[in-house]
């Protein structure tokens, strides 16, 4: 008993690989367990094994592990992407609140208020130009045919009246075309609401934190405004090109009639023009303005806005953007009445319908007139801008022609450039003269005159000696009127001239009488109609009526109350002299058959300015040319260039009109014997009664002017 315990524990022998024992003893396991119930077998247990005991140790040793189920690849991208989205909402919403906080408080916002309109509307009632920020009126919703409005949902936003601001299945298709189309042009995701808020209240800088600002401000104006609303506001805000605000703009602009006039093709033209305005324009790019066209349409069709009838009707007979019908030099006569507005009825609230005197019909002859000279011959006569200005007798204005091109230059130069007239001015020196009891019959010497040191010379530097102030006159002697506005007084001569309209500094020295002192083409225009319309004075005007959108009227033109300014009798004897111009003076060629016609040409010194002032019973019109710069131009004088565009216009202006004369019906019977006798036999009365000389008591402006 006892040595089988001790046989039990003592060492086992070593195993070698040669001995075979024929029964190995089993190594018992440290720990072994015995809960199966099975007794230990002492000899099983001192039975050697048949592998190294180490191996079998080792192995005996070795627990079995539990198995961890391993996570599969779609399980692990669920996972993460829980968690990455998690941390993007965080992020986003970080974001968001940033950018929120830059915008003003919610409670705070409103809607800025609409710029007003001002429509300036011709004599006839033509619409010629919208001024203001929009280019157009405010429409309503109701006002519009409903293919209208439809037309920008259907291209821009089909999912409008679903949507709450944001359209997140437009912005993933947008990314989608996007990253499709890489390299070529971005497409947005931004629906009406958020054009509208970036309108209203953003830039348009296309940034991501622009983008944040205006889904806040989309999401704002969802909740403050019905949808019909947010339609009305996109419509009468978003921009369409070439200055136009809203859809009544754009169809004024392009179409040349209001938004509730358009049809279904021309509203497609519209509906694509918001997303590239400059480059989709029909008046720059109709091929490409009618191929965004085309995919409105099908998209209306599709949205089921219109039959596909309607659809091929339109494809059929795609809307054309009509030229303008009115000038585009009538911007220049918008800004002069904007200005005058302000004198008229003070700030402006709301949208204006101005009723003015233009006549649209002269307005377009009178700039072909200038653009058509001024192209042929501009470049050959170094001569670059010009103006034109036509009135009524009574000071209506009926053309206004401030420049060469409004897009190019918005100078007005009929109202604000102040130029030497030349001898254009000598009208009122010898106007003047016969105020003072000359004739047209009275003589005056054409010789060279020295004015302390100063020696005006005629255009054509030779003299004729004795002449009539008619024949002075006429041909222009500077000689004779120098010595004449010497004779009368210089300041005689300013005060006539502005007794007359003339509102500019005038300086009363002898070179007053070859038109030194610079005036305004329009100052000079409204004094020579008071020669045309029988001596009373003329307050030239441009706006007959102001009212509101809502026909509130806030200004009409009151009564004029003319007064006399030249005596009836006085006029008739200086209307002859100034005939005479035209007929065998600086101004022959005028070309106006059947009507009875007079002006008075005139150039500055070195061609600086070349000018003509005709008249007849019926109309008062005025030309200068001229550089910008000051400039001499290439010998243009008054009788050339101007009395050529002079005559291009009155000829049309005055077709459709009965020839009138001028005011002479009052000419002395001695008088009148005294033209007949001219015009006939060539007899010149010999009233030398006037003294021949004035006082040389005042200092030249040496710069004067030879002029003709």
């Amino acid at each position: 008993m006892s040595d089988r315990r001790g046989a039990g524990r003592g060492r086992h022998e070593p195993y070698f690989e040669d001995d075979q024992p024929e029964a190995a003893p089993k190594t018992r396991r440290r720990g072994a367990s015995t809960a199966r119930g099975q007794a230990e077998d002492p000899e099983t247990e001192r039975a050697p094994s048949k592998r190294p005991p180490r191996r079998q140790e080792h192995r005996d040793h070795e627990k079995p592990r539990a198995t961890k189920p391993r996570r599969s690849l779609i399980g692990r991208f669920f996972y993460w992407s829980v968690v990455l989205g998690l941390w993007g909402i965080i992020a986003l919403g970080v974001l968001v609140a940033y950018h929120a906080s830059k915008l003003p408080p919610i409670d705070q916002l409103a809607v800025p208020k609409r710029p007003p309109n001002i429509a300036i509307l011709g004599s006839d009632g033509t619409l010629l130009a919208n001024r203001g920020e929009t280019g157009g009126r405010e429409v309503s919703l109701s006002e519009l045919p409903p293919y209208l409005p439809q037309a920008f949902i259907a291209i821009e936003d089909r999912r409008f009246y679903t949507h709450a601001g944001i359209d997140p299945i437009g912005i993933a298709r947008a990314l989608v075309r996007n990253i499709m189309r890489a390299g070529g042009g971005m497409q947005g995701g931004s629906t009406l609401t958020q054009q509208l808020a970036k309108n209203l209240f953003l830039t348009q800088e296309r940034t991501a934190s622009r983008k944040i600002q205006e889904a806040i401000l989309a999401l704002w104006l969802e909740r403050k405004f019905s949808k019909n609303e947010i339609l009305e506001l996109y419509l009468n805000r978003v921009y369409f090109g070439s200055g136009a605000y809203g859809v009544e703009g754009a169809a004024q602009k392009y179409f040349g009639k209001s938004a509730r006039d358009v049809t279904i093709a021309e509203a497609a033209i519209l509906g694509g023009l918001v997303q590239s305005p400059s480059r989709l324009a029909p008046t720059r790019n109709p091929d490409a303005a009618r191929a965004r066209a085309s995919l409105v349409l099908a998209a209306m069709q599709r949205e089921g806005f219109i039959t596909d009838a309607q659809m091929k009707e339109a494809l059929a007979r795609p809307a054309d953007a009509q030229k303008s019908k009115t000038a585009n030099s009538v911007l220049y006569a918008a800004d002069h009445i904007i200005d005058r507005l302000d004198d008229l009825i003070g700030s402006i609230e709301g949208d204006l319908i101005v009723t003015t005197t233009l006549n649209p019909m002269m307005q377009a002859a009178a700039e072909k007139a200038l653009t058509d000279e001024l192209t042929a011959k501009g470049q050959k006569f170094g001569v670059s801008q010009g103006a034109v200005l036509a009135m009524d007798p009574d000071g209506a204005i009926r053309a206004f022609v401030g420049g060469r091109n409004y897009s190019e230059s918005q100078f007005d130069r009929v109202t604000n450039a102040r130029r030497q007239p030349g001898s254009a001015f000598k009208a009122f020196v010898y106007l003047a003269a016969l105020e003072k009891g000359l004739t047209p019959d009275t003589m005056r010497e054409d010789a060279p005159i020295n004015v302390k040191g100063w020696q005006p010379e005629n255009y054509a530097k030779d003299y004729r000696g004795q002449v009539t102030l008619t024949e002075a006159l006429s041909q222009s002697l500077n000689t004779v009127a120098v010595r004449l506005g010497l004779e009368i007084g210089p300041r005689t001569v300013a005060t006539t001239a502005q007794r007359l309209g003339i509102r500019s500094k005038l300086d009363a020295n002898a070179s007053i009488a070859l038109g030194t002192s610079a005036v305004t083409p329009l100052e000079l225009v409204s004094a020579y109609a008071s020669f045309a319309n029988g001596g009373v004075s003329v307050e030239p005007y441009v706006i007959t009526e102001v009212i509101t959108r809502e026909g509130d009227l806030l200004y009409t033109r009151p009564d004029a109350s003319p007064h006399q300014v030249i005596d009836p009798t006085i006029l008739a004897n200086f209307n002859v002299m100034m005939r005479e111009t035209v007929k065998s003076g600086t101004a022959k060629k005028v070309d106006l058959p059947g009507w009875d016609a007079a002006g008075k040409t005139g150039t500055s010194q070195d061609f600086r300015d070349a000018w003509f002032i005709g008249y007849t019973g019926a109309l008062v019109t005025g030309v200068w040319l001229g550089n910008d710069d000051n400039s001499p131009t290439k010998h243009v004088a008054g009788g050339s260039l101007p009395v050529e565009i002079w005559s291009r216009f009155m000829k049309q202006a005055l077709a459709k009109t009965k020839p009138v004369i001028l005011p002479a019906s009052e000419l002395p019977q001695s008088d009148l014997f005294s033209v007949l006798g001219r015009a006939l036999f060539g007899t010149q009365s010999q009233n030398n009664n006037a003294p021949q000389k004035g006082p040389l008591l005042l200092q030249p402006q040496m710069d004067a002017p030879q002029s003709q």
